[in-house]
């Protein structure tokens, strides 16, 4: 036999598609995060708990309620304060950003024809999309954790804490219930990132997505306070979202977080399925 027919029947090794999910899985989180407008959001979830926390310090008014009230006397209060304060508004914007701009921002770009014809494959790329917000989400409810936590311990004396149910626990068994509430929070959100990435699949300009993902979110915001409505309350995405504080109970109440998990997974499913269809069935890079 030749040196050329023994070079010929030489087998190249290939990546296997193990290794292409991994590193379709690292480009997609260092796209999401190597954004300016990724680390301007997570900049202004940072100021909230400073905000905060310099405000109640300054203040010489007690006549703040629930965890803020708290804050004073113990900086750890500032920790869930800050989350309490980001949920309803600074944290669900930040989530929209991102979502929706997850498919568009590359089919505006004229890069996502490139991907979708990679060996990657169109299901893994949604996966990859998936898991990159699943990741931003935590990162963002992480991001208020840490900034109440340092602020807190700066600004204010750091003690016991006194849980809702009236029980006094440790310094740190109450920063670890902290921890636990953040990350309820940033699975909490993926409810709403998944309506994002659905609304991403749809169109090819990321403003129009932001836009109408953050529609979506005011829309289900002004149907939860409609009380003629109230039926249809436990259904909005949501409407579980406050059962964190059900962690600063001694035992904590699961009853409400278990069904606020059940009724974001549902609707993460739902979304992505959706998505799923939308960029299995059709061209959306034009």
């Amino acid at each position: 036999m030749s040196l050329s027919e023994a070079a010929d029947r030489t087998e190249v090794p290939r990546p296997s598609a193990g290794r292409h999910t991994l590193a379709l899985f690292e480009s997609e989180l260092r796209l999401v995060f190597g954004r300016a407008r990724t680390w301007a959001l997570l900049a202004v979830l940072a100021a909230v708990p400073v905000m905060v926390g310099v405000a109640i310090r300054l203040s010489s008014s007690s006549d703040a309620e629930g965890f803020l009230g708290a804050v004073a006397g113990n900086g750890l209060f500032l920790v869930v304060g800050s989350l309490a304060v980001s949920l309803p508004f600074f944290l669900p914007t930040a989530v929209t950003v991102v979502s929706g701009e997850s498919l568009a921002g590359e089919a505006s770009l004229g890069t996502l024809r490139n991907l979708l014809t990679a060996p990657a494959g169109r299901a893994r790329l949604l996966a990859a999309k998936m898991i990159a917000l699943a990741v931003f989400c935590l990162a963002a409810t992480m991001t208020v954790w840490l900034s109440g936590l340092i602020t807190g311990v700066l600004l204010f004396p750091v003690g016991d804490v006194v849980l809702l149910s009236g029980t006094t626990v440790s310094a740190g068994n109450g920063l670890l219930r902290a921890f636990a509430i953040a990350v309820l929070i940033s699975l909490s959100l993926l409810g709403l990132a998944g309506i994002g990435l659905f609304v991403s699949s749809l169109t090819s300009t990321p403003l129009a997505a932001m836009a109408a993902t953050f529609g979506a979110f005011i829309v289900l915001g002004i149907l939860s306070a409609i009380p003629q409505i109230a039926v249809i309350h436990p259904w909005l995405v949501m409407y579980g979202w406050t059962s964190f504080a059900d962690l600063l109970r001694d035992p904590p109440y699961w009853d409400a977080i278990l069904r606020n998990l059940a009724l974001q997974a549902g609707y993460l499913v739902v979304f992505y399925a959706a998505a799923w269809a939308r960029i299995t069935s059709r061209d959306i890079s034009g």
